[in-house]
Formats: structure tokens, C-alpha cells, sequence
């Protein structure tokens, strides 16, 4: 059976013989911990949880689908242990020279980094842990911003989830700090292609932004009981 979580969006696999018989059962999501109901009796979406017949084909139409439909796996968790308040960064970078020298910086800045080669590697790490960064350049695994599935993901992910993700899009077609290019791609930084040389300038600044913006915010939500 199919599972995927209505707070954090992420899609898990129960095997068959594990779903208890004609009777309604609970599950914590493997990423966000959110407990979901799930009644084997009814196909569609119940209690914020949609589920699926294992045995029905899965219409695999692009990455995001295929990777939402993968089963559980604690290999593919992109980190096994980290101390409280560790900061952490996903980097999807296709150029090596280019990746070595983000990842240099990210490590300066005190973020631990995961390093991905291709959307489908991407993907699998966000299903299973929320990055306080991802940078992505708009080509990776793709021929545009269009067409970059990690984009998509990222932009299509619930509101209490995408704001506690700072992204920063790597870009040969708009300047630097462009904030118009920045929220027409529903990012929160432009970095230029040619800027690369001072990413660790731009992403200081960038994140006091970021952080300065939400600061009233989230210490609002603290008040309320919300988080």
C-alpha cells in the first residue's frame, strides 16, 4: 500500500503483508513524524492519507512521482546522526569545479552538506529530512527551470514546510539578488553563474535576510503554541 503524509507531502510504501486485515491502523511518517490513519478499507483519500492498491501499476509520469512511490529506506536517509541546532544544506550542482567550490563555502558557514549528482538522488534525501538550504542550479538534471523536477518539488511543498527552507537558485539568465527573478521562480536567492567566486559574501548576506524576515514570525508562532 501507498502511503503519503498530508503535513510534509512525503509518500512511503507498507508492504502488503504488514497491513493488519480489515481494520483501520496508524503509522508515523518516517520524516516528519506526523501520525496518519489509514483505513484499508477505502482507496481514497481518508484522514489526510491517500492510499492505493499495491497491486494497481504505479503511472510513474516523472522523477518526483517514482520517488514518492519508493518504499521505505533508512539507507537512503542523507544523514545518520547530528547534534542539536546542526545546520544542514542539500546541493545540487552538475559541474564539479563548481560544486567543490560551493560546498567549501556551505562547509565554512558550518552547514553539514549532501552532495547530489542527479534529481532522482535529490529528491530521495529531501523525502526523509528538511534542509535548512538547498542550493540548485536551474540545469540540474534538466535543461531549464522549467523542466528542474527539484524545483518543482520545492516549490509545490506545503508552506510550513518551504519556509524553513532557504533556496538559493544558480542562474545564468538573471543578476545577482534579483528579488523579482527570485520570487517568480518562488526561490529566496538569485546567485549568477559568474557571482560563484563570492557565494560565500552573497549567501551570508542572503540567509540575514531570510532570518531577519521570519524572526518575528516564527517567535509568534512560539507564543501561540503553534511550534
Amino acid at each position: 500500500m501507498d502511503i503519503s503524509c498530508d503535513q510534509c507531502s512525503a509518500a512511503f510504501k507498507i508492504p502488503d503483508e504488514k497491513i493488519p486485515e480489515g481494520r483501520r491502523f496508524a503509522v508515523n511518517c518516517p520524516k516528519c513524524q506526523n501520525k496518519i490513519s489509514v483505513d484499508p478499507g477505502q482507496p481514497a483519500q481518508n484522514a489526510g492519507t491517500t492510499a492505493k492498491n499495491a497491486a494497481e501499476p504505479l503511472a510513474e509520469k516523472n522523477v518526483i512521482d517514482e520517488v514518492a512511490a519508493g518504499a521505505y529506506d533508512a539507507d537512503e536517509k542523507p544523514f545518520d546522526f547530528l547534534e542539536a541546532g546542526a545546520k544542514t544544506a542539500l546541493l545540487c550542482e552538475p559541474d564539479p569545479a563548481d560544486r567543490a567550490q560551493i560546498k567549501a563555502v556551505l562547509e565554512n558557514l558550518q552547514f553539514h552538506t549532501i552532495e547530489a549528482v542527479t534529481a532522482k538522488a535529490a529528491l530521495k534525501q529531501m523525502r526523509f529530512h528538511i534542509f535548512d538550504v538547498v542550493i540548485l542550479n536551474e540545469g540540474f538534471d534538466a535543461k531549464s527551470s522549467a523542466e528542474n523536477q527539484v524545483l518543482t518539488y520545492l516549490t509545490d511543498l506545503s508552506m510550513s514546510i518551504r519556509r524553513n527552507i532557504f533556496v538559493a537558485l544558480i542562474t545564468q539568465h538573471f543578476r545577482t539578488m534579483d528579488n523579482m527573478a527570485a520570487f517568480n521562480h518562488s526561490v529566496n536567492l538569485v546567485v549568477n553563474h559568474k557571482n560563484i567566486a563570492d557565494m560565500q559574501k552573497i549567501l551570508t548576506a542572503g540567509l540575514a535576510d531570510h532570518e531577519a524576515s521570519y524572526r518575528i514570525f516564527k517567535e509568534s508562532l512560539v507564543k501561540v503554541g503553534i511550534v
